[in-house]
C-alpha cells in the first residue's frame, strides 16, 4: 500500500497541542511513522507538510518513509502539493491519501482512496 499523507492534517487530529511547536509536533509524528514503516516494510509513506522545509524532519525519512513540503505558502498550499503528487503517484488501487480535508479529497481523481485522519492515527498507533 502506498499512502500519501496531508500532515498538518494528521497532527491536528492526532497530536495533542501541535501548533505550540508545529516542527516539533511533526518530528513526534515522524518518528513514529518510521517505527511503523519498519514493521510494514511493503508499504511506503509520503508525508506532505505546510511551510518551509525543514532539514530536521528530512532527517527523520528514509527507508520506506519520505518528506516533502508545500511549493508555495498561503492556504491549501499542501493540498495543492497533494494533487500534484497523486498526479504523478496513482495507480489504483494503491494509493491512499490520509485526510479528513473534505475539500482536498473533493479535488482527488475518481479511484483514490481515502482514510480519515483519525483513523490513520489510529492504524499508525498514534492514538
Amino acid at each position: 500500500m502506498r499512502y500519501l499523507v496531508d500532515g498538518n492534517n494528521v497532527m491536528g487530529a492526532n497530536v495533542a497541542r501541535w501548533w505550540n511547536d508545529p516542527v516539533g509536533a511533526a518530528e513526534k509524528l515522524l518518528r513514529r511513522l518510521a517505527s511503523w514503516c519498519v514493521e510494514h516494510p511493503d508499504d511506503d509513506v509520503l508525508v506532505v507538510f505546510d511551510g518551509k522545509p525543514e532539514d530536521r524532519l528530512r532527517r527523520v525519512a528514509g527507508g520506506n518513509l519520505r518528506v516533502d513540503f508545500a511549493t508555495r505558502s498561503g492556504r491549501d498550499a499542501a493540498d495543492d502539493r497533494i494533487v500534484e503528487l497523486v498526479d504523478d503517484l496513482f495507480v489504483e488501487p494503491e494509493l491512499t491519501v490520509v485526510t479528513s480535508d473534505k475539500g482536498l479529497a473533493a479535488r482527488l481523481p475518481p479511484g483514490v482512496e481515502v482514510l480519515g485522519a483519525g483513523a490513520y492515527g489510529t492504524l499508525v498507533g498514534l492514538r
